[in-house]
This record gives structure tokens, C-alpha cells and sequence, in this order.
């Protein structure tokens, strides 16, 4: 006889329960966190689930069997830590939309008849989340939930509870001729973005629905949550609360929750690369003299860009570490690599086939500069790094986090990308960056020149105001924002869940 209360999991995972001693009886807001499951997209929210459990709160983390084997490390921690973080791992019904047993995590997904499956999936975890949710002693408070997962918002409405989004800025889209220039409205200062270089995303067909009730929880949403911090956007933070009329909280970068190498090594997947190794690799570099480069769990990079990498770094003669992914490993990349390219480099360049430990390189004294597709959770860890960047976008809000790297906080050289370089499922068309293109950005971000130390002198400064913004050293400056933020959210939340509740601060 199954003695599982909650059908819906999987036999043998149980929803994993971390006690948490409390100093009194104040009851605890309950925040529930529902992130798009790739992992790209559930590591920053793993990451908020620490703050907010370190700042008092009580957490239920969902996620999948498949996806919650993929975080044990963290589970562990998280245990070790005395946090009260609960992952509920919810079945996904694959089998019901056309998927292959285990296919849980979008980052298995090539392919956009897939993808549609997928979100289908997540769709239908709606009533088992509900039916747990009510199982709960402690009520839910409310959902932060991504943006990709709108199906929440009906969750939060059939609970009455609110829902708050993670934020991912929007590209405008409404430009007649692809490679016109336009000036973005509501920014304080001037930004322009071409279409040819800001896809949307889920704009392609068969996603209309999807986009539009992306578009529709936008707007009903509650508030917003931003994994930055106030010191980096406070112009856009300002303008963009006073646009929408809501408020918004800044909790990065949250990824420095992680205090320590190990810590930092063990978010995501096992890496593909011994940690150990790695960090010796690193420690016999000489300080900001290794450049990292990756471009993010999604985006597949083609052979001939591939190729074009290899003989810019190669001719660019800084040492590197360069992440390849495992799918991205072919026949044909093995050859290339076997035919010279890794004995050239050798004593200078390490490749890692998979995954990676970005933050703990990134955090490395040898790093220096960071060849990045400038996805927000790399361009904030890149930031908070001090690592000045070589941006190089792929789609949709990574060509406007590039214009704030390059433009705003001018930590950054571009590679020169004009249109997609990498396999999505947003490209028809791929085109490849030159290897003098790659060689020359290298060179400009890691030379000696004076623009390039002017970039590494705004780096560590933004480095600095990072730390300080996760310490709460700044909680108390007129705008209230920073660190404050993160007790904040606790005592607005449970607020607006419960007004009899009396926070003592």
C-alpha cells in the first residue's frame, strides 16, 4: 500500500524537509518559489531561497525529480546550514505530453515542437502544487515564480495569495526595418537597440499563446523581484518602479550567498571539470592574467565558430579557460582540438567539456576577463567579480545587458556580433565572428593600455559596491535599497498575507 500522503511525487522523493530552529514564536512569511526549469534559470533562484531562509522566512522550493537529482549538493547544504528551505520535487506528466520519461529541464531541449511539450508540462503541475500548498501547517505567503512560468499566477489567485515575478526586461520588437536603430523609451539615459539584435522570446510560431499570457501575468503580477542591486541600476531601478507602479526589490547579486570556494564550486550541475584541478590550474596563473570563456547553458555554438574561437585565442596568446559543451562535442571538435590545438596551447589553456564552476572561477585572483553571451545571472557574476567582460550576445535581453555593460557601467569591449552566432531555436541564419574579431577583443580587455586599466579600476569598484550591497553595508542609505531589501521583502510580504502580523525589528 503507497503511504505517500501526496501522489504526485515520485515514490522516492519525498518532499526533502530541513528544520529550522526558531528563537520565538513570531510566525514566519512562507514564500513559495517556482523557477523555469533550466538551469541557468534555477540556480539564481536556489541562490534566493538561501537569502530569504538566512533572513528568517520559510521556503518551499519546486522542482521535479529529475531536476532536484541535479541539485543534491545544494539540498545537502542546505541541510548542513540549518535552513528551512523544503524542495518539493512534483511529477512531471511527460509520458501525458508526448516527452521521454526524465525529460524535465529545457536544457535537454533543441528543438521547439519539444519546448512547447515541456511548458505543456509545466502547466499541468498547477493542481499538484495547489494540493500541496493546502496540505501545508504553514499557509504560503506568496510565489516568486519566473516569468516563463505564468500558469502560477492562477495558482496565487485560486490561493489568494500574491505573485511576484523574477524579472527579465523585455526587447522591443516594433521596428519596420530589422537593422534600424531605436532609442528604447523610459530610460533615463539613451539606449538604442536594433531588432536584428533583439529577437524576443517565444516570438516564433506556435508560441503565441504562450507569449501573450507571459505578457498578461506581467502585468497582473504583484511586484517584481531583480537579481541586482541597487548601487549598479539605481537610475533604472527608479524608473522603472515609478513605469509600473509597483514595487520592486533588488536582492542581488545573490549568488555572493555563497561564501566559500566549495560553495561556490557546487552550484548547478557536477562540474565537468575536476574543482581541485582547476583551482591549481588557476593558482599557477599570474593575478587577472586568465580569461574565462562560456557562453551559458542554453545556446549551442556551431563548428565553424567553434573553430574561429579556437585560432582567436590561440593567436590572442592569453591564457584561458574555455567551456565547451557536452552536446557541442562532436567528432569533428575532437579532431580539431586533437590536431594541434591543445598541445599548442598547452601550459596556457584548459578546455572543459560540460559544466562548469563559473562562480568559483570567476571569483579566481588569476581571472581577469570574461568572454560572456552576457545572459544576466554571467553578466551579474561578472560584475560582482570585478572581471571586466568581451560580450558577445546571443538573442533576445542579452543584447540590452550588453548596452549596460558596454554603455552604462563601460566595464566591457565587444566581440562585434551583428546577428545571431549560435544554434537556438530562435535562428534561421547563423552567422560566425572572425578569428581577428575574437583575437582583437582579447587583446583590448587584457592588454595594458590605459582604456584597459580604466576598465579593471570601474570593475573592482562595482566589485566592491557588490559586496557591500549582499553584506548590508549600504541598508541604511537614503533610498533604503541594498542590503535592506532583503529583510525587507520578508516583512512586506507577510504584511500583505497577514496584517495582524507585528515584525520585530
Amino acid at each position: 500500500m503507497d503511504t505517500n500522503p501526496f501522489p504526485f511525487y515520485a515514490s522516492d522523493l519525498k518532499p526533502k524537509q530541513i528544520a529550522m530552529n526558531f528563537i520565538d514564536d513570531v510566525p514566519k512569511p512562507h514564500f513559495v518559489l517556482v523557477p523555469y526549469m533550466a538551469q541557468g534559470h534555477t540556480i539564481p533562484m536556489i541562490d534566493m531561497a538561501h537569502l530569504l531562509a538566512k533572513h528568517g522566512a520559510l521556503v518551499s522550493f519546486i522542482t521535479t525529480p529529475a531536476n532536484v537529482k541535479r541539485i543534491e549538493y545544494t539540498i545537502d547544504r542546505a541541510r548542513a546550514l540549518n535552513l528551512s528551505i523544503q524542495f518539493v520535487p512534483l511529477k512531471l506528466q511527460c509520458a501525458a505530453v508526448g516527452l521521454p520519461d526524465g525529460c524535465e529541464n529545457a536544457d535537454m531541449i533543441l528543438d521547439k515542437g519539444r519546448l512547447k511539450k515541456m511548458i505543456d508540462a509545466y502547466r499541468m503541475l498547477h493542481e499538484p502544487l495547489v494540493l500541496y500548498l493546502r496540505a501545508q501547517s504553514d499557509p504560503p505567503s506568496c510565489i516568486i515564480s519566473d516569468l516563463c512560468q505564468p500558469w502560477t499566477g492562477d495558482v496565487a489567485r485560486e490561493l489568494g495569495i500574491p505573485r511576484y515575478i523574477i524579472h527579465q526586461e523585455k526587447v522591443f520588437e516594433n521596428v519596420a526595418d530589422a537593422n534600424e536603430f531605436i532609442n528604447l523609451p523610459g530610460f533615463p539615459h539613451r539606449i538604442e537597440v536594433s531588432r536584428a539584435r533583439s529577437p524576443g522570446n517565444f516570438s516564433y510560431p506556435g508560441f503565441e499563446q504562450f507569449g501573450k499570457k507571459i505578457l498578461e501575468e506581467e502585468r497582473r503580477a504583484d511586484g517584481v523581484v531583480t537579481n541586482s542591486f541597487y548601487e549598479l541600476e539605481q537610475f533604472y531601478h527608479e524608473s522603472y518602479q515609478n513605469k509600473i507602479g509597483k514595487k520592486v526589490w533588488s536582492l542581488g547579486p545573490m549568488y555572493l550567498c555563497n561564501t566559500d570556494m566549495s560553495a561556490m564550486a557546487s552550484r548547478g550541475d557536477k562540474a565537468s571539470v575536476d574543482e581541485k584541478h582547476c583551482l591549481q590550474w588557476l593558482d599557477s596563473m599570474e593575478t587577472g592574467s586568465v580569461l574565462y570563456v562560456s557562453f551559458g547553458s542554453m545556446a549551442r555554438t556551431v563548428l565553424p565558430q567553434i573553430e574561429e574561437i579556437a585560432l582567436g585565442l590561440e593567436a590572442s596568446e592569453s591564457p584561458f579557460i574555455w567551456v565547451i559543451k557536452s552536446d557541442d562535442k562532436t567528432s569533428e571538435i575532437d579532431q580539431m582540438i586533437a590536431e594541434g590545438f591543445e598541445e599548442r596551447t598547452r601550459g596556457r589553456g584548459l578546455i572543459v567539456r560540460g559544466w562548469a564552476p563559473q562562480a568559483m572561477i570567476l571569483s579566481h585572483p588569476s581571472v581577469g576577463g570574461f568572454m560572456t553571451h552576457c545572459g544576466w545571472n554571467s553578466s551579474i557574476e561578472g560584475i560582482s567579480s570585478g572581471v571586466p567582460m568581451i560580450t558577445w550576445p546571443h538573442c533576445a535581453e542579452q543584447f540590452l545587458n550588453e548596452k549596460l555593460i558596454l554603455n552604462t557601467l563601460k566595464i566591457g569591449v565587444p566581440v562585434g556580433v551583428q546577428s545571431i552566432t549560435t544554434r537556438t531555436m530562435e535562428a534561421h541564419e547563423v552567422s560566425v565572428v572572425r578569428r581577428d574579431q575574437i583575437e582583437n577583443a582579447v587583446l583590448k580587455l587584457m592588454g595594458e593600455v590605459i582604456d584597459a586599466e580604466e576598465r579593471r579600476m570601474r570593475a573592482r569598484e562595482l566589485k566592491k559596491k557588490a559586496t557591500q550591497a549582499i553584506n548590508g553595508e549600504n541598508r541604511w542609505h537614503d533610498n533604503g535599497h541594498s542590503g535592506g531589501d532583503r529583510s525587507r521583502i520578508c516583512i512586506d510580504i507577510f504584511l500583505l498575507a497577514d496584517e495582524s502580523y507585528k515584525c520585530k525589528l
